[in-house]
């Protein structure tokens, strides 16, 4: 684990008013890895923000993307965090660079910028988290999802948060990048043919493919080869068209991009901001997004 901030004073502030846009471009220019998976720490830059989010209860107003818990053993030690010290690795040489930024602002934007920069849609980011201090703060084990699972599972995890079921497929549509690793989760194998694409495939593949049950060693997931590899869905994959109100959702995203992409903004740029709890001045700060950064520099560029 990454050492604990120095003071208790840097550790509980948030981000210093800094250059956000040149944090974007740093973490876009690291997204290309030759060597780590398929080429791209994208998809485990999108999980990282993922898991640091979906710690949250909106009953106890605990958990969330506030404090970037992951530092320490208590949340980072999670076996549904297996892995993610990679991704929180990769971001190191950007966390040097701009000091300034907290961690839970690091990471949260790190998964922003991933799904835009692998094809996805423009998700609202907003800066003004703080690091905790130390792991009393960090929220119990347990409440990230557990691919082992079905459907009822997804729903005690996601309505937990203050998510519904259109909003809890709509948040799966991250499952059309990267893969699961036998090392770390127990599971083996991607959900999809890119796993650097952001893309409707994963739907598609629920919708039009036969899974069958993989015959091997290691934990229940499900196996497809008609596209040449062997591709993988894990058991909270399956319950979503096995669900009567899960499966509607499916089928409109597998056919329907634009409603895919605009309600997956929607609801992981809600995720990201689930527990954070901004000074006065940050609750003014503007909502950045990729589409605001390159106006500006369009902007800045004309006036040359």
């Amino acid at each position: 684990m990454p050492s604990a901030p120095k003071t208790q004073k840097d550790a509980a502030s948030p981000s210093r008013k800094g250059d956000f846009d040149a944090v974007r471009n740093d973490i876009a220019s690291i997204l290309d890895q030759p060597d780590y998976d398929d080429g791209s720490i994208g998809p485990v830059l999108v999980r990282l923000a993922w898991h640091a989010s979906g710690t949250y209860c909106a009953e106890t107003k605990t958990g969330g993307s506030n404090g970037a818990g992951m530092r320490y053993e208590a949340e980072g030690g999670d076996p549904a965090n297996a892995g993610l010290e990679h991704a929180r690795r990769f971001l190191e040489p950007v966390k040097e660079k701009h000091p300034w930024i907290t961690y839970a602002d690091l990471w949260t934007l790190a998964g922003v910028v991933a799904i835009k920069e692998m094809g996805g849609p423009d998700c609202k980011w907003k800066p003004g988290r703080t690091d905790f201090v130390d792991d009393s703060k960090c929220p119990p084990r347990g409440r990230l999802p557990d691919g082992a699972q079905a459907a009822e599972h997804l729903r005690f995890i996601f309505y937990r948060m203050g998510f519904n079921d259109q909003e809890i497929v709509a948040l799966a549509g991250a499952h059309s990048l990267g893969r699961c690793h036998s090392d770390r989760s127990g599971w083996e194998g991607p959900w999809s043919v890119t796993p650097t694409k952001f893309s409707t495939q994963y739907y598609k593949m629920l919708t039009k493919f036969k899974w069958e049950e993989k015959k091997w060693e290691g934990p229940r997931q499900f196996r497809n080869e008609d596209l040449g590899e062997e591709l993988m869905m894990l058991p909270t994959d399956m319950a979503l068209i096995e669900d009567e109100k899960f499966i509607p959702w499916v089928k409109k995203y597998a056919e329907d991009r634009d409603a895919f992409y605009k309600d997956f903004a929607d609801v992981f740029s809600k995720l990201i901001e689930l527990g954070v709890e901004r000074t006065d001045d940050y609750e003014s700060a503007p909502t950045f997004s990729k589409a605001e950064g390159d106006k500006k520099e369009q902007e800045a560029k004309s006036k040359i």
